[in-house]
């Protein structure tokens, strides 16, 4: 699955991530939140999305 972000540093839109990677997060009380992990591919700067439960477990199948 194809994950796009905002890179801070190039500030582009929509950049593809290299190396997607899910994350946990915390959330209020017990709640737990999920984000993808990844970097720009032109300037190398980590990027961050934060996704909803659906699409963690979809790219949980996916890898």
């Amino acid at each position: 699955m194809d994950y796009k972000g905002y890179c801070v540093k190039c500030k582009e839109k929509n950049v593809k991530m290299e190396d997607p990677k899910l994350v946990n997060m915390k959330g209020k009380g017990t709640v737990k939140r999920y984000a993808v992990s990844g970097t720009c591919p032109k300037c190398g700067t980590k990027m961050f999305r934060i996704v909803g439960a659906a699409d963690a477990e979809a790219f949980k199948k996916a890898n």
